[in-house]
């Protein structure tokens, strides 16, 4: 097999390696820059985790508010925030770009998002998004607060998914709606 990587990226993935096990036992690979605001505490990975340059994991709240799964690999600046419950299964793949939380500057419902309180004043609003396995998320995607991607879904590029989706559904656009959905009797993807 030809090495695909130059001789400076092939020295700074040795370097990556090294720093990976001696920072986050049992993951493959963490590229740095990696931003982890509120601390390892807060966040427990499966085996081989994988992460792209520049990712940014901001969290909040008690105890464990993002759990994410075996084998999962994230490509570049992915941001996800978690104040209270962000879950990510097993077996997903992530491109780049991509935004995921499960927190909202106000609850728009009520008069804590007034438009006169800066928005940084606002109280957090949170609701729990889930991840679930084998899914994959397409390059600038964002997963906004108490969304539920089932599993074996597939989300296309630039999609904004603002509302749950069940199991083996692809999605896409902004808003997010469902376009094929897998038949489990004729073993096919069928529009929907």
């Amino acid at each position: 097999m030809i090495n695909q990587y130059s001789l400076g990226e092939f020295v700074g993935n040795c370097i990556y390696v090294a720093y990976t096990k001696l920072r986050f036992p049992g993951a493959r690979l963490i590229r740095l820059p990696f931003y982890l605001r509120g601390g390892k505490k807060r966040f427990s990975y499966g085996h081989d985790l994988t992460l792209g340059y520049g990712c940014r994991f901001d969290l909040g709240g008690e105890g464990i508010v993002l759990k994410i799964g075996s084998n999962c690999k994230f490509n570049d600046r992915v941001h996800i925030v978690a104040h209270d419950s962000v879950s990510i299964g097993d077996n997903v793949l992530m491109a780049s770009n991509i935004f995921i939380s499960d927190t909202s500057h106000g609850e728009f419902t009520s008069t804590s998002a007034c438009p006169d309180v800066a928005p940084d004043d606002r109280e957090l609003a949170t609701k729990p998004t889930v991840i679930g396995d084998n899914v994959w998320i397409g390059e600038g995607v964002c997963v906004m607060p108490g969304v539920t991607i089932g599993d074996g879904c597939t989300v296309g590029a630039n999609t904004v998914v603002t509302k749950s989706f069940p199991s083996n559904t692809v999605l896409a656009g902004s808003p997010a709606r469902a376009i094929r959905k897998w038949n489990d009797v004729s073993q096919s993807w069928e529009r929907v």
